[in-house]
């Protein structure tokens, strides 16, 4: 193992990770590429049940696991996310929001409130809610990584939902990080690139293992790093993970 390897291990070593949505496709590579350098992770998926494939992969990891459960689509649902951190870690100092759903194809003026809503329910205010749950801990302990998943998506009105609410993550997380500066919390977002997932559909361009390396970066960075800075998980596939 080369020296920048084994720095970046000792760098999520013992760190308690949450990566929502993480039973399957982006969120389960996230998870496990996490777990191969020693993060502890606290696996999310709609139930229990819908981890158990994640949480398989990681038993060949050094890790300790924790799972919880919950609809992003409800408050309720949200909810418990935080209250099963709150009942096992008690904390984390790496989160990531991945989790989100994709909208109708179908012309922009077709799209009702309700379709905007729910896709911005999930898109963006549960990622809000989990920020502000999580992010005055870290900025207490002064220690924080939050990586929020963006999206290269441009010119395809007939998804505007999907596209717009991506629009917002990347807002939302330049706020978050000017709030945060010189706090050690660090808000980056993350262009994962257009994967082969159930989201991403089976016309992509590129299959879902190649969000890694480059969905840890943000994840890796040392103490004061860069903030509020947008990183593609395309531009490292080249490296080894």
């Amino acid at each position: 193992m080369n020296s920048t390897k084994r720095k970046n291990m000792k760098l999520l070593e013992g760190k308690w990770a949450l990566v929502t949505g993480s039973s399957r496709g982006i969120g389960q590579q996230i998870a496990t590429g996490l777990a191969e350098r020693k993060c502890n992770l606290v696996v999310h998926g709609r139930s229990p049940e819908n981890t158990a494939r994640t949480v398989e992969l990681l038993k060949s990891c050094d890790t300790q696991v924790h799972i919880v459960s919950g609809e992003l689509s409800s408050r309720e649902g949200i909810q418990s996310v935080i209250d099963g951190v709150r009942s096992g870690p008690g904390h984390v100092d790496i989160l990531y929001n991945n989790a989100a759903v994709m909208s109708e194809w179908k012309p922009i003026w077709e799209v009702s409130s309700k379709e905007w809503l729910d896709v911005f329910q999930v898109n963006l205010l549960a990622m809000i809610a989990l920020c502000n749950a999580f992010a005055p801990e870290m900025k207490r302990r002064g220690f924080g990584r939050i990586i929020n998943l963006s999206s290269g998506i441009k010119d395809t009105p007939h998804l505007s939902p999907y596209g717009v609410s991506k629009a917002a993550v990347d807002k939302y997380t330049l706020d978050l990080a000017t709030e945060l500066k010189g706090s050690n919390v660090l808000v980056n977002y993350l262009d994962p690139g257009w994967l082969k997932t159930d989201l991403g559909g089976k016309d992509a361009m590129y299959p879902v293992e190649d969000v890694l390396p480059g969905a840890l970066v943000p994840a890796l960075l040392e103490d004061n790093g860069p903030s509020g800075q947008c990183f593609a998980a395309q531009d490292y596939r080249m490296l080894v993970s």
